[in-house]
């Protein structure tokens, strides 16, 4: 990441919160679970609310383009699909969250060392504290669900 960059900084924290929200509400149509479902619909709004707040922050850095996800995190749903449809339950579906929020908390982590706007930086620093506590939240669902 070009830390020295603003824009490309954004762009990167936002394509992470589109990519956490479309790996969670992908995750929610799998999880058999109903507590698990709900988790999941709820983190995918949430990254999706990430992606809008941050938006204005991108456009005000002169990027005025949607921004998407990444390729990566479209073959990292892929994969889930894969796996779920060769008998992969729930502990698989955490897993495989666990694993792109420890890929979110370095993006945002990154975002934090970098130079950005003020503004910018509190909501990073905002969104990167959810981000940590969801991480935590799926982690010890995962253990939960290993140990069942």
């Amino acid at each position: 990441m070009n830390n020295d960059n603003p824009t490309n900084v954004l762009k990167n924290v936002v394509q992470t919160a589109r990519d956490g929200e479309k790996g969670f509400r992908e995750a929610a149509e799998h999880f058999k679970g109903a507590e698990l479902k709900s988790m999941a619909q709820r983190v995918s709004a949430e990254r999706a609310g990430f992606a809008r707040e941050l938006e204005p922050e991108l456009r005000s850095e002169g990027k005025t383009d949607k921004v998407e996800g990444t390729a990566e995190g479209t073959m990292h749903r892929a994969w889930i699909d894969i796996k779920t449809a060769l008998g992969g339950g729930d502990h698989t579906i955490l897993e495989w969250l666990e694993q792109g929020e420890d890929h979110a908390k370095k993006i945002y982590n990154e975002a934090l060392q970098s130079t950005l706007p003020s503004a910018a930086q509190l909501i990073v620093r905002r969104q990167y504290d959810r981000v940590v506590a969801t991480h935590d939240q799926v982690k010890a669902l995962r253990d939960q669900s290993k140990a069942a």
